[in-house]
């Protein structure tokens, strides 16, 4: 078992120095309709149906150090030559590295939309994070809940815990006016439903759902062959 913000500070060693961070890969993707995306480095989760895969597991000898001014340049670039209108960061946790985050919305013009796809730990943790994001219109948050509750969280993940982060940072997501959605992975059928009573119990009933469905690419299914959990996803 591991505290996610203890590795969020150490992969901060790792994936960050100064404003500059680690990305992998960046590429025009399908999803969304077509988006603009750079493949970031580090994650504070360990998730056992995670498709990622040095970036995640091995971050020290995974990918090169970008400024923000370079990751702007590199995604606007592929959104002009595709005809996107919309940019992200993949592949790791992009809340990792708070400033260069921040300076990456605030180099990219605002014509284009971005997704900032995040487990929402972090987001949790420091309220401010979430007020300094507040003032980008420009920006969607997409939180993406491992489980539908503390017990299968910690099932999905290995951490010891973190869901309390995860609804934290849709609380103030929420209290800051917010564009957000929710995706959720879980394997309980039970624990979902008790978990969409707890949206409407804290007013988030409203807020779009995504029951994510994982793909089983080879990485994806040998990890969870080895965990003993490949029946859950089939």
């Amino acid at each position: 078992m591991y505290d996610p913000i203890e590795v969020t500070k150490i992969m901060e060693t790792i994936v960050v120095d100064n404003n500059l961070k680690k990305y992998y890969r960046f590429r025009p993707t399908g999803f969304y309709g077509g988006i603009a995306t750079a493949d970031t480095v580090g994650c504070n989760l360990r998730c056992k149906f995670c498709w990622s895969s040095e970036s995640v597991w091995n971050a020290k000898g995974t990918g090169e150090f970008y400024s923000p001014e370079e990751v702007a340049r590199r995604l606007e670039s592929i959104a002009e030559a595709k005809g996107y209108h919309q940019l992200r960061i993949s592949g790791g946790e992009p809340t990792i590295g708070k400033h260069h985050l921040i300076e990456v919305l605030d180099t990219i013009s605002t014509k284009y939309l971005f997704i900032l796809e995040t487990n929402g730990i972090v987001l949790g943790y420091d309220e401010q994070y979430v007020k300094d994001l507040s003032r980008f219109t420009h920006l969607h948050v997409r939180v993406c809940l491992k489980g539908a509750d503390p017990e299968e969280f910690s099932f999905l993940t290995g951490a010891e815990r973190g869901f309390e982060y995860q609804m934290k940072a849709l609380q103030y997501l929420q209290e800051n006016h917010m564009n957000f959605n929710i995706a959720i992975v879980s394997i309980d059928t039970k624990k979902k439903q008790r978990f969409y009573q707890q949206l409407k119990e804290g007013h988030l009933e409203n807020v779009m759902v995504e029951e994510e469905e994982i793909k089983l690419y080879p990485m994806v299914r040998k990890r969870l062959q080895k965990e003993h959990l490949l029946p859950y996803f089939e």
